[in-house]
């Protein structure tokens, strides 16, 4: 299978959550709506990430993971363009790879996945990348990864 990323918009992205834009302005703009936790017992959970660009065209995986209880939000903090796999969780189980989309997010484009979301890793493209993340943590079934049948993604 191959995906071709198309770039990321909110109507596009909305079956898998929620696009954050960065703003441009002066103001403040909130997101919280987005944001999802389906463990009572979970804790706030906000870390930064730091990300080399991956040199592979196409990009090859066989790899995809989920947060069945809570979203994730990733928030560009220094970044150009990175990479995002989506894919809607299975009626059997496992992420449905038949219905996978890839966008291609510029450096001022964050993303929540809502709960149960599954997704490939967290890619930049261009240069090393910055993002401050956030989620809910309980200890337990925080995350899941699944190996799902090879795929690539065509990077522009």
């Amino acid at each position: 299978m191959e995906l071709v990323p198309q770039p990321l918009t909110k109507d596009a992205f909305a079956p898998f959550g929620d696009v954050i834009d960065v703003p441009q302005e002066a103001g403040r703009t909130y997101y919280e709506d987005a944001l999802g936790n389906l463990r009572p017992q979970a804790r706030p959970s906000l870390s930064m990430s730091f990300r080399v660009p991956t040199p592979d065209r196409p990009l090859k995986s066989e790899l995809m993971e989920r947060h069945e209880f809570s979203s994730q939000t990733f928030v560009p903090v220094d970044v150009a363009r990175w990479l995002i796999v989506v894919a809607p969780h299975a009626a059997t189980g496992g992420p449905d790879m038949a219905e996978a989309r890839a966008f291609i997010a510029n450096g001022k484009q964050g993303v929540t996945y809502r709960p149960n979301t599954w997704h490939h890793g967290l890619t930049t493209l261009d240069r090393p990348g910055r993002f401050a993340v956030f989620m809910w943590r309980a200890g337990t079934q925080d995350e899941e990864f699944v190996p799902v049948p090879a795929f690539t993604i065509k990077i522009p």
